[in-house]
């Protein structure tokens, strides 16, 4: 990786492309810190620390870089512009009129991203209001939102400014897929996640500097944890399954094309984060929804909250079945076994001892199944193990979705390392002149 960024550094236009892509970091983060009018930030953040363990306000939280419970303006993050992203793919696969339209190349991609955008804004409202509502509607609305919060124009003013802060996350995404390094998506979670380690980092050199015995075990456990984790997530991020494809020999005029032996690479981890994503987003929905009611004691509703809480074995096993599930969902609308088979039979490709047509599809199919399975299993280790160690050792608190965290970490990097490489690939290939 070091290599790479030398290589690309030494390259004009690709240096041009890293400064851009960190100058628009840099605003972001500036972003991320502006605070939002008529907001108690400071009690918002130990309201939010305190009361909402294991709702989706935590999760939101860890994806905003902090923003979400210091109300910044930056607070909603690219929740909502990841949400439409997802919303839009799904459409495109039940819409005829949508799927047609990403066919027709790049006027109907940037037809679907026009879309994107409205759905974004969209999205970002309906956030932004019920951002409000809980801010307003909790134990301490009198102290987290001020009297001018309060009234019409407060509402006005903070959830407008919540859908602009929404809107331009959007732009600064999209102007680093026009002029960075692309992935804009991806590098935004990367930089918000990022700025959330050095607090881990700082608790756990505290507890050990303290000179305690168990604090050094715990600063020592983290760090191989740590490391392990990113090993994990490294060679299962790379791992993929490799089908032979051989294609026939064909005659055109005096030319032989074709005779070529290759192969079909089918990722372990297909689904990045996602299933990750997805999972914790439902699991956390009733914890979130009982937020906002007062629930007695020992009642049934206290019970469901506490067996949702992440440190309950309930939520583990949920989080685990709801990740494996979506990843076969999400596979199921990104990879089409069929129309592979498809494209490989007009080309005059098979995959030797299976049958060109339907036998290739299903066939495809079957190994896909085994290989989604072993990919959905690793996303659920890398999720549930770093749960079930925090609530074992408190003191690891800060770990709890520290797998989720660490595989988009890694996942972002080892993406924008392939892509610059490609960059540099295309820069400096000779071609067949030379």
């Amino acid at each position: 990786m070091i290599q790479t960024l030398r290589n690309a550094w030494k390259t004009p236009e690709l240096r041009a492309k890293l400064l851009f892509t960190l100058l628009i970091i840099v605003l972001y983060r500036l972003g991320a810190v502006i605070p939002m009018p008529f907001v108690n930030g400071q009690l918002l953040s130990t309201f939010l620390t305190t009361q909402t363990d294991g709702s989706l306000f935590q999760y939101l939280n860890i994806l905003s870089g902090e923003a979400f419970s210091r109300a910044t303006l930056f607070a909603l993050s690219i929740s909502p512009y990841i949400t439409a992203s997802i919303v839009m793919q799904l459409l495109t696969i039940a819409i005829p009129a949508l799927e047609r339209m990403q066919k027709e190349g790049e006027d109907g991609r940037k037809k679907i991203n026009q879309i994107t955008r409205y759905v974004t804004v969209g999205l970002g409202l309906v956030m932004s209001f019920g951002y409000y509502q809980f801010l307003r509607n909790n134990n301490y609305s009198s102290e987290i939102l001020t009297e001018r919060g309060r009234s019409v124009f407060g509402a006005i003013v903070i959830i407008s400014v919540y859908v602009a802060g929404s809107s331009l996350i959007m732009w600064l995404a999209e102007k680093i897929n026009e002029s960075g390094i692309g992935n804009g998506i991806s590098i935004i979670l990367f930089a918000n996640i990022v700025s959330s380690l050095p607090n881990i980092v700082f608790s756990l050199i505290n507890l050990a500097s303290q000179g305690t015995v168990s604090g050094i075990l715990i600063l020592v456990f983290g760090i191989v944890l740590s490391l392990v984790t990113i090993y994990f997530v490294v060679f299962m991020t790379n791992s993929e399954r490799r089908l032979p494809v051989q294609y026939a020999k064909r005659v055109v005029g005096r030319k032989m094309y074709g005779g070529q032996n290759t192969n079909l690479p089918i990722s372990i981890n297909m689904n990045g984060v996602m299933p990750i994503i997805f999972a914790n987003a439902i699991v956390s929905i009733p914890t979130t929804i009982m937020i906002f009611f007062s629930i007695q004691e020992g009642s049934f509703w206290d019970g469901l909250r506490k067996a949702l809480n992440y440190t309950s074995p309930v939520y583990w096993v949920v989080n685990f079945l709801l990740i494996i599930a979506f990843a076969y969902f999400y596979v199921a609308i990104s990879f089409n076994p069929v129309e592979v088979a498809n494209n490989l039979k007009k080309n005059g490709g098979f995959i030797p001892g299976i049958r060109p047509g339907k036998p290739t599809s299903d066939y495809i199919k079957k190994i896909l199944n085994k290989v989604t399975l072993i990919g959905a299993l690793f996303l659920g280790i890398v999720a549930v193990v770093p749960l079930i160690l925090a609530s074992f050792v408190p003191n690891l608190s800060g770990f709890a979705f520290g797998g989720s965290s660490l595989l988009i970490v890694v996942g972002v990097i080892l993406e924008t390392q392939r892509e610059i490489e490609a960059q540099l690939t295309m820069r400096h290939y000779k071609g067949f002149l030379e």
